[in-house]
């Protein structure tokens, strides 16, 4: 199976942008396990990214300040595609474990989206959902 993208290939300046969830973008969602509150994070092929932080589920959203701008590299070749993000936390998370939703938006060159996760909560997809958040990550 071939899978064409209709996405901007050619990176751009990196720059802050919204609305990036409406092509094909990569985002991560994160929280500390109990906690209600949660950041997310997009990036896009072209460079430009986005981050936000919620008080609890899909409530009180507002652009999050980050220290620095993340580092995006993209590459694309006959095998696939890969893109890599480098974000600064800071003290933005003070836990010993956080929980991570990895999810993917894909557009086709035909218009055509689909929605991955590393899990999905039942129903149409919702990055948003806890049950997303099927990584969880330690410090060491």
């Amino acid at each position: 199976t071939e899978l064409t993208l209709g996405c901007p290939v050619i990176p751009a300046a990196a720059a802050r942008a919204d609305g990036l969830w409406r092509r094909t973008c990569f985002e991560a969602f994160i929280a500390a396990p109990d906690a209600a509150a949660y950041c997310e994070f997009n990036f896009s092929p072209s460079g430009e990214w986005a981050a936000y932080r919620f008080r609890s589920y899909r409530d009180d959203m507002a652009d999050l300040a980050l220290a620095a701008s993340p580092t995006i590299l993209f590459e694309k070749n006959e095998a696939g595609f890969h893109l890599r993000a480098e974000i600064n936390f800071g003290s933005l998370f003070d836990a010993d474990a956080l929980t991570v939703a990895l999810t993917a938006v894909i557009e086709q060159n035909d218009s055509e989206v689909s929605y991955w996760s590393l899990a999905h909560p039942p129903g149409k997809p919702d990055f948003h959902h806890r049950d997303c958040f099927a990584l969880t990550l330690t410090k060491e």
